[in-house]
Formats: C-alpha cells, sequence, structure tokens
C-alpha cells in the first residue's frame, strides 16, 4: 500500500512539473510578444518610460531610462541650416535650437518645508523651449537629447510647431510681447528702454500668463496680471523666445515692476 501511494505522488508530481513547464513557456511567450507592461494592469501603466534595450552614449543599458526628481528628458530639435529665405548655413553658422519634444518626465519635486510634491507642469509628447545654457545634453538612440529641470522651461506648446495660439506658460511666468519703442500710456507717461549699449527691451503686452507658483500648502498662488495688460519689468530679466518670428520675453513675476 505504501509503494501505491508513493507511485501515486510521483505520477501526480511529475504531471505537475510538465503543466507548470508548460504555462511557463506560455508566459514568456506572452511576455516576449507584448513588452514589460504585459504583467502591468492597464490602469498602472507608465507612459513616461522610455522603451528596453536603448543605447546612451554608446553602450546598451537594460530597462527603462526615467527622469528623477523635477528633471525632464528632452529629445532636441534638429539643428536648423537653412534661414527661411533659402541661404543654406555652415560650419558655426549653423542655428542650434533651444527645443525639443519631451519623451519622459520624473515624479516631481517636493517642497522643502511641507514635503508636498510638485505637479509637473509637462508630459511626454509636449513641445518645449528652454534657456541657451540650460540642460545636459546626452546621446541616445543616435540621437540629441538634454536633461532640464520644469523650472528652466520657458513656454510648453503642443503640435509640431510653436505658434502663439499653441504656447503656453509655466508656474508664475508671464509671455511678453516686447516692444523695442517708447511706451505711452493713456495718461500721457512715456516709459522709454534705455539707451545704454546691449539693452535689451523690457517694457511690452502680455499674450500669456502662466497659472501660479505652489504654496506650502499645495494651493496655487494665482498670478495678479492678465492678459492684455502693459508690463515694465527688470532690465535683462526676461528670457527672449523667437514665435512665428517675433520676439517675446518670458518674465517670472517677481520681476514685473509695474503694469498699466
Amino acid at each position: 500500500a505504501v509503494m501505491v501511494v508513493l507511485l501515486m505522488a510521483k505520477t501526480l508530481l511529475t504531471r505537475d512539473i510538465k503543466t507548470m513547464t508548460k504555462l511557463s513557456c506560455c508566459l514568456l511567450a506572452l511576455a516576449a510578444a507584448h513588452g514589460c507592461n504585459a504583467f502591468v494592469a492597464p490602469g498602472n501603466a507608465r507612459a513616461t518610460d522610455v522603451r528596453l534595450d536603448a543605447k546612451l552614449e554608446g553602450r546598451d543599458i537594460d530597462g527603462v531610462l526615467t527622469p528623477t526628481n523635477n528633471f525632464v528628458l528632452v529629445k532636441v530639435a534638429d539643428i536648423l541650416d537653412e534661414t527661411d529665405g533659402g541661404i543654406l548655413l555652415t560650419g558655426s553658422a549653423k542655428i542650434k535650437k533651444t527645443e525639443g519634444k519631451v519623451v519622459a518626465v520624473g515624479p516631481g519635486r517636493t517642497h522643502q518645508e511641507s514635503g508636498l510634491l510638485f505637479p509637473m507642469p509637462v508630459v511626454a509628447g509636449e513641445g518645449v523651449v528652454y534657456g541657451k545654457y540650460d540642460g545636459t545634453e546626452i546621446d541616445y538612440e543616435s540621437g540629441k537629447h538634454t536633461l532640464i529641470q520644469d523650472t528652466d522651461i520657458l513656454v510648453k506648446f503642443t503640435g509640431d510647431e510653436l505658434t502663439l495660439e499653441s504656447a503656453d506658460v509655466v508656474s508664475d511666468n508671464v509671455l511678453v510681447k516686447v516692444d523695442a519703442s517708447e511706451e505711452e500710456t493713456a495718461s500721457g507717461l512715456v516709459i522709454a528702454a534705455t539707451a545704454k549699449k546691449g539693452s535689451r527691451p523690457s517694457t511690452g503686452k502680455v499674450v500669456k500668463v502662466g497659472p501660479g507658483r505652489m504654496a506650502a500648502n499645495g494651493e496655487i498662488m494665482t498670478v495678479d496680471i492678465a492678459v492684455d495688460d502693459y508690463v515694465k519689468f527688470r532690465d535683462f530679466a526676461g528670457n527672449e523666445v523667437q514665435i512665428s518670428g517675433e520676439e517675446y520675453a518670458v518674465v517670472r513675476m517677481t520681476d514685473i515692476l509695474a503694469k498699466f
């Protein structure tokens, strides 16, 4: 009787091993067909992950390349080698754009006092314009990418081309259509740009206003500036941005001296 029981147990164990082997093969085939998200619930899939088996700085990497903290991975736009008039540019004359498409974003940074998480202002697929000296460039998948902070973003936009209609500013930034000439208010007050060499316009009309800056309690502090207001801001405070051939400035609310 004991021998019979042992033989039966051995038979069942052998069948279970074969069954588990077949099941493992099926699972591996499913993973190969659908990638790493085959075992992730649909609601938990991360849209900002970069695909597997990538190449970074000439070396193969395993897993996903995901920015940390408040960093944003951006695929840099192609260098402009021809002007709008058809003139070809060569060598150092080529114009290097400081814009690109968002590939992935980090979770955000935390407030140093309350510990609340600052929401990221962009998502994968949006276009961004950033400062000339901002970001850390990397070679990824045979293309130029850069890692910038969310605070480096001057303008974000949807679609393939930056236009005034598709552009938005983030945080407490304000987009101003600068005016190089003298501005005169309704009361006759003239505000002239400084005559110093190398000066930049520091007055203009507000065309876009950001949502505001997040306070320690998580509430958004709105900007006390509205579209169509005219503003005077600190000299050299604005970051220049070209949109559809027109000159604009991205100015932080703290750098605006007056409105009229």
